[in-house]
């Protein structure tokens, strides 16, 4: 069968516009930025935020529902610090019984590397936490 010039510039037109979709996919294939590296997950506002947001859109909550649930939050969040702030004292004695009891069984060189880990690990977690050595010591 013999191709005539109209099929040819036919299928050259369908190539090109494929090939145009490829690269329309393509590009934006990689240029989607798939995280957000500028917000921090562990915010407890942009989480409360967006978990309000996010409850108002799928449950279609009224104002005085979003007013209550925003108490229900706050009340919330007051109990887990009063609980928090019961049970520190007492993590922070038991980390610090087990620093003593893996410092005892340690040699003197050992001893000496231990610390130097410890307080590495302090140094890291205060960074994480926005502060130098913040915070208790952790649990190796």
């Amino acid at each position: 069968m013999k191709l005539t010039r109209w099929t040819i510039a036919l299928y050259m037109g369908l190539v090109f516009v494929c090939g145009g979709v490829v690269g329309a996919y393509a590009h934006r294939l990689y240029t989607v930025s798939a995280v957000s590296a500028s917000t921090n997950p562990r915010n407890p506002d942009e989480f409360r935020k967006r978990f309000m947001a996010d409850l108002q859109a799928r449950l279609k909550l009224s104002d005085d529902q979003l007013a209550k649930l925003g108490g229900i939050l706050d009340e919330t969040r007051m109990r887990f610090r009063a609980t928090r702030a019961t049970i520190e004292p007492e993590m922070r004695k038991i980390r610090e019984d087990q620093q003593r009891a893996i410092s005892a069984l340690l040699s003197p060189e050992q001893e000496a590397e231990w610390q130097k880990m410890t307080a590495e690990r302090r140094s890291r977690q205060g960074k994480q936490r926005g502060g130098p050595g913040s915070g208790p010591p952790p649990a190796p």
